[in-house]
């Protein structure tokens, strides 16, 4: 890809970034002699027809969202090209990193400078929503921090343009969970108040360096969002009140843009605003047992389909055996939810096991249906592969080889590797940086799990699977095996299995399980997790089989 000229003007260069729906490019505008950046609609590779005409409106729009709005802290679009049958966006290139990538690298911003990229930020939301557009993705990684000190909001790919109701399904829910505004969860039509809530959120993020609402799953990280109140920032200085005040659950108690503006630059100058009093809530929630939930029990761990805790959280996880919904799990929405305990994961966790759950948030209008193919099937539903096949065809020799009647799979992740034949590919999910791809022989008694992380919390695998494993201790007869830094692929790794006992009433596949994960850092910081799971009684296949895995695996390279 790289060398490759777009309608004979733009030459590609290196890639300078990526997410779960596209890929940005240095490239060079021969026609003007500038370097400009050109976003990649990448995901239009992989979706269905009626999906990709979806995303490529969502392109086209995002270009109109952007040139609809002159204001310096927005990125400039310069052109929308067709290139392979989808649009290429030509942009302006900005010098610098993302608010996101300045929390990875720091922990945390300084309050008077979160002050000043918010007060920018939202001076783009202003110019935006004057020009009747919302962004509706406000976040730490569509924040841009030039090195010439500018601040610049960009991506508007979800945007919505007044009168344009024209590429979102009825129904549908789009944006960063995170960063969703409760009013949104629940159904109703997003405002200006909308995109403020999420400025909050992002400028909680800054001064934390942890997302507010993040829990171990989509799911319970909107319901989070909906019913609990975050924890109060401890190092926002002058900033806490303003935030506090654009995370209100009533929009209509939020400052509308005028008076955060006021707030925020006087929290840059190092005041506590004194109008932001007006917008504290007379009470706080969210400790344990308060009414709302509290914080979530559930660690974002790695059983995968079968998984079961009894009545704890399985890690990467479900929540198979809760009576409430933590990490991702085949449960109902809480019964009881004040009987949660106030354990709130502080870092966005890989979820290595699939789940499927329908529910309608607080009572809201907004069904949220998240992938399952685990719990709520049978063994045979969908899948011809009996058990005895599982345990007899493909086997590696001990030496972990890979069989040579294994077929090599081209994952659209980017990845490859070999597996038997017949196993089938899931996309559990994608968000922001992170993808999720399993595979599986047997509907999930037997499954193979790649987590692929741009953009990691961990820079080392081993302090991230003893940071899981603290997650992980609350499953039913929990017992580590092996927990120890390597060396993969010349890398700095480190290899986890355990076993724990997966219940008969939260499953259809009981009994004791055992589990193995190899998490490795690429030489260009991508986190790789190959996680395999399956029955203990046949553990002796599935630990040869994950050596061949590990033997035909190759990472994505460009």
């Amino acid at each position: 890809m790289q060398g490759r000229l777009l309608a004979g003007r733009y030459r590609l260069g290196d890639s300078i970034g990526s997410g779960g729906m596209g890929r940005v490019w240095r490239a060079h505008d021969e026609v003007l002699h500038r370097t400009v950046a050109i976003k990649e609609l990448t995901a239009a590779l992989y979706v269905s027809d009626s999906d990709r005409a979806v995303l490529l409106a969502r392109t086209r729009a995002e270009a109109r969202a952007a040139a609809r709005i002159n204001h310096s802290a927005v990125v400039t679009v310069h052109d929308v090209l067709e290139h392979d049958g989808r649009p290429w966006i030509v942009m302006e290139l900005v010098e610098g990193r993302s608010l996101a990538d300045a929390v990875k690298d720091e922990g945390r911003v300084e309050p008077r400078e979160a002050a000043r990229v918010g007060l920018w930020v939202l001076r783009a939301l202003r110019a935006a929503h004057t020009a009747g557009v919302l962004h509706r993705d406000i976040k730490p990684g569509n924040v841009l921090l030039g090195h010439d000190g500018r601040v610049l909001l960009t991506d508007f790919g979800i945007a919505q343009i007044e009168g344009d109701s024209t590429i979102t399904r009825t129904g549908e829910v789009v944006g960063s969970v995170d960063y969703l505004a409760p009013e949104r969860i629940r159904g109703h039509d997003p405002g200006p108040a909308s995109d403020l809530w999420a400025l909050g959120a992002t400028l909680y993020t800054a001064v934390e360096g942890r997302s507010p609402f993040r829990r171990t799953s989509p799911l319970s990280t909107m319901q989070a969002v909906v019913q609990e109140e975050p924890e109060p920032p401890r190092h926002a200085g002058p900033l806490e009140p303003v935030i506090g005040a654009l995370l209100r659950k009533d929009p209509e108690q939020r400052p509308d843009s005028a008076a955060a503006e006021q707030m925020l630059a006087e929290a840059a100058e190092g005041r506590r605003p004194s109008a932001a009093q007006a917008y504290v809530a007379t009470a706080r929630y969210g400790a344990a047992g308060a009414g709302h939930g509290g914080g979530h029990a559930g660690p974002a761990g790695h059983p995968g389909p079968g998984a079961a805790a009894g009545t704890t959280a399985t890690p990467y996880t479900t929540a198979a055996g809760m009576p409430y919904p933590t990490a991702v799990g085949p449960t109902a929405m809480p019964a009881h939810p004040a009987a949660t305990a106030a354990l709130r994961p502080r870092r966005r966790r890989r979820t290595l096991v699939a789940l499927a759950l329908l529910a309608a948030l607080a009572g809201g209008g907004t069904a949220v249906l998240l992938h399952q193919w685990d719990a709520d099937r049978g063994p045979g539903d969908g899948v011809s592969v009996s058990r005895d096949t599982m345990a007899t065809a493909g086997v590696p020799e001990a030496g972990g080889a890979v069989p040579a009647d294994w077929i090599r799979r081209e994952d659209p992740a980017g990845f490859s590797l070999y597996l038997p034949k017949g196993w089938k590919r899931e996309v559990f999910m994608t968000e922001g940086g992170l993808t999720q791809i399993d595979y599986t022989p047997d509907g999930g008694e037997h499954f193979l799990r790649v987590a692929v992380d741009t953009s990691p919390d961990f820079n080392d695998p081993y302090a991230h699977q003893l940071d899981l494993e603290q997650q992980l201790r609350r499953l039913a007869d929990y017992r580590r095996v092996t927990l120890e830094k390597g060396l993969y692929r010349d890398r700095s790794s480190s290899r986890w299995e355990y076993t724990w006992t997966a219940l008969a009433k939260d499953t259809s596949f009981p009994g004791p399980r055992r589990a193995v994960e190899e998490t490795y850092m690429s030489r260009d910081g991508v986190e790789y997790a190959l996680y395999m799971s399956g029955p203990a009684a046949d553990w002796d296949t599935t630990r040869r089989q994950f050596r061949a895995v590990l033997q035909g695996w190759q990472e994505r390279t460009g």
